[in-house]
């Protein structure tokens, strides 16, 4: 299995609009990207690999710091509408089947929130803050073109993403840490990160240049998605291929352990885009193949999940 990487030069971050010519054929090779297996790389979006790998080693140096420090900065979880914070090592379970995940994360999805202190965490604040801004700009610039792809009118997906960044909106930055593993630590069937689809609309990932990221093919196998320099990895998530009506597909993915003992460590960066809380999603082509649903609705109901909360009253729609 290929995943197609498409050069978005003409529309990176910083260019002016290209003609609708250029647009149109951007739409055309992303949407059949989506369409085949739900993942494209884009090259040439404007994001530079050294910021990339910056924002990262300022990332790393919050995790390292310890765990009495961390806690400080942690998500509350007794609050659903809050979503930011630092996450704990084997707090999620992506796949209900499996022990929890073998992760640790920083969340920002507002950024009116409790930041790491400049003494804990120098530039950590600027650094991430500086990072989401540019993912908002570029998740723009993508649906552009996309919109065209699937014959739909202008600003379709743009009008229901006005809010990313506010309390209106879920849209969340991502700071993922995998520390090493030692393998005779590790319980049955645990790994990374296991096996899931995305929730909302698409996700752009920066991966580094360490491996474990794996897509499922049509025919069920786990492939490995290894790291391209100066490119992000673009996805669909599930409200996505539910508003398409299973036009875009939505893949699952897993990201694995290291083949040995060999301690390595990875990072990544993920934007996982949503529409406004408020937005309702029904199916674009008009066939109602899935209910409406409010965005926030779906995205509470899908959470519920991943920490294995009580489900919300949104499971009688969705189930």
């Amino acid at each position: 299995m290929d995943i197609t990487v498409v050069d978005f030069s003409s529309f990176g971050l910083g260019k002016a609009e290209p003609s609708a010519k250029e647009l149109q054929r951007l739409g055309s090779e992303i949407t059949r990207a989506f369409t085949d297996i739900g993942f494209v790389y884009l090259k040439n979006t404007g994001f530079q690999q050294q910021n990339v790998f910056k924002t990262m080693e300022i990332c790393k140096n919050f995790f390292m710091l310890p765990r009495d420090t961390k806690i400080r900065y942690a998500r509350a979880f007794n609050n659903k509408h809050q979503r930011d914070g630092w996450i704990e090592r084997e707090t999620e379970r992506l796949n209900l089947k499996h022990p929890a995940d073998l992760k640790e994360a920083f969340n920002l999805t507002f950024p009116i929130i409790k930041w790491p202190s400049a003494k804990d965490a120098p530039e950590f604040k600027g650094s991430m803050e500086s990072f989401f801004k540019q993912c908002d700009e570029l998740a723009h610039r993508i649906m552009k073109p996309l919109e065209l792809g699937l014959g739909l009118e202008r600003d379709f997906f743009i009008n229901k993403h006005k809010l990313i960044g506010s309390d209106s909106n879920p849209t969340t930055l991502r700071a993922l840490y995998y520390p090493p593993v030692q393998k005779s630590s590790v319980l049955e069937n645990q790994i990374r990160c296991g096996e899931h689809s995305d929730y909302g609309t698409f996700t752009l990932l920066f991966q580094d240049e360490n491996g474990g990221l794996e897509v499922m093919n049509r025919s069920g196998e786990y492939v490995a998605v290894p790291y391209i320099p100066n490119t992000v990895l673009v996805n669909i998530g599930d409200l996505m291929q539910r508003w398409t009506a299973d036009i875009l597909t939505s893949t699952m993915h897993r990201v694995k352990l290291p083949e040995s003992d060999d301690n390595s460590e990875r990072q990544s960066l993920a934007f996982f885009v949503h529409p406004d809380n408020e937005a309702i999603i029904t199916c674009c082509d008009g066939s109602n193949k899935y209910p409406p649903v409010s965005s926030l609705q779906y995205v509470e109901y899908r959470l519920a999940g991943t920490y294995e909360r009580k489900k919300s009253p949104a499971s009688d729609v969705l189930d």
